[in-house]
């Protein structure tokens, strides 16, 4: 069956996404639980240096805007469902795309929202007493309200998506307000701007083992482009959401990490696993570590919800594209959803949250993501060289060297974890290999399963 007759048998998804809806689904995306953790472990590998931790929170929020303002055109130029599986194909194959629609299905998205979710169930656990089985449920539980309303409607978990946001964006913004407010006289013990005695290769060491961890807080923002396919006027607002989206993140990013250092000092602040509950106990008191917790279990269920809502457009793209299952190109009759791609990506999220095995696959996959991101970015020269004529939308800034440096930094990550985690590497290349024979099998099949 040929592609364009398989495409008459399927409805279209809506356009329902405007640009506040594309913004505050960037945002909520990438804020999950690591700006409550990671700048204690970027201060430590910089050895408690303000300058360079600040510094390496700026340089990972540029690289992931350098990649924004590379997408943003991305997605104006062709504002279809799927977004980055659908550049790396246009650009590279349909090989490669389905080899990273099938790592995002079994490994990357459901495996992002196992960890949310058990994470939830953690936290959830600081407010009432969980037992190990009732945390397991609750893990769970989330995952089946987010599923719920994204089979219900993309317009309902929009909503949700930008209270939620808003929601934990003004958490963490009151949270910094207080700490800046009432921790100023902590901040001068044990100040420094650079560390005393340092050589430049432990610098130099120190700097890249902090960036991987801010790399990975910046994480999510490209899932925007998945929705491609449901935004309104895309040409005009999915550049601008990315943009803004972008700078929104560095800022927040930068404030609440200054504001735990005002809070701690960097001494202190280096040496706790859970940065902002310390920060806020210290100064407030240990009542209100609760009220972290809490602000963590909305940014993280925001998180989940947003992965679920712009992943499974992938896994739909794959099965309209008859590289998949035929039932996930299917689109609600009543609620104009993905829905079956919506259950395929939930149900796999919680036999990884049931297993537990969600750590270890995140962690050999996780660095084969930014191989697809340069993929993603270097479709753009594809793209302008085929589809030239008649575009007169938006154009991404500094081309080529926008997304020629967000390339190169992405392949300076692959690189890196390949000759410093050569057997994580190989394992990580392995699974993402393993969906060769089943791109194949279907491709044989000519037609949808």
């Amino acid at each position: 069956m040929t592609r364009e007759k398989d495409l008459s048998m399927t409805s279209t998804l809506p356009r329902t996404l405007g640009l506040r809806d594309l913004i505050l689904l960037t945002i909520g995306t990438v804020i999950g639980s690591g700006i409550f953790i990671v700048p204690a472990t970027v201060l430590s590998q910089v050895k408690g240096a303000v300058a360079i931790a600040m510094l390496v929170w700026i340089v990972g929020g540029v690289l992931s805007l350098l990649g924004a303002l590379t997408y943003g055109e991305l997605s104006a130029r062709n504002p279809e469902a799927g977004g980055l599986y659908v550049f790396i194909r246009d650009g590279f194959g349909s090989l490669p795309a389905f080899l990273y629609g099938w790592a995002l299905l079994f490994v990357m998205s459901s495996g992002s929202i196992a960890t949310l979710a058990v994470a939830f169930s953690g936290y959830l656990g600081q407010i009432v007493p969980l037992t190990p089985a009732m945390a397991t449920l609750s893990a769970i539980a989330m995952i089946a309200l987010v599923t719920i309303v994204n089979v219900l409607g993309t317009r309902q978990s929009a909503n949700l998506q930008n209270w939620a946001t808003v929601i934990k964006v003004a958490a963490i913004l009151v949270m910094a307000c207080a700490l800046f407010w009432l921790g100023r006289g902590y901040a001068a013990t044990g100040a420094a701007l650079w560390p005393a005695n340092a050589d430049a290769k432990s610098l130099a060491s120190g700097f890249g083992l902090a960036m991987i961890g801010v790399l990975w807080a910046y994480e999510g923002w490209q899932y925007v482009t998945f929705s491609a396919g449901e935004a309104v006027d895309a040409q005009r607002n999915f550049p601008r959401a990315m943009l803004i989206g972008s700078a929104a993140l560095i800022g927040i990013y930068l404030l609440a990490s200054l504001s735990y250092l005002a809070a701690l000092g960097p001494i202190e602040a280096a040496a706790t696993d859970r940065i902002a509950a310390t920060a806020v106990t210290t100064v407030i008191g240990p009542g209100a570590s609760k009220l972290i917790a809490l602000a963590i279990l909305i940014s993280m269920f925001s998180a989940a919800n947003g992965i679920a809502l712009t992943a499974s457009r992938v896994y739909y793209a794959m099965a309209r594209d008859g590289v998949f299952f035929r039932q996930l190109a299917e689109v609600h009759p009543r609620f104009k959803t993905p829905a079956f791609a919506v259950l395929a990506g939930s149900a796999w999220a919680v036999v990884l949250a049931a297993s537990g095995t969600f750590t270890q696959l995140l962690t050999y996959v996780v660095f084969t993501g930014w191989l697809f991101y340069a993929l993603g970015a270097a479709s753009i020269f594809v793209y302008r060289r085929r589809k030239a004529d008649g575009y007169q939308a938006y154009q991404v800034p500094g081309y080529p060297w926008t997304p020629i440096l967000f390339i190169a930094a992405a392949a300076a990550l692959v690189i890196n974890t390949i000759a410093t985690q050569p057997r994580n590497a190989a394992i990580g290349l392995g699974i993402v290999l393993i969906g060769a024979p089943a791109y194949f099998f279907w491709r044989s099949r000519g037609k949808n399963v």
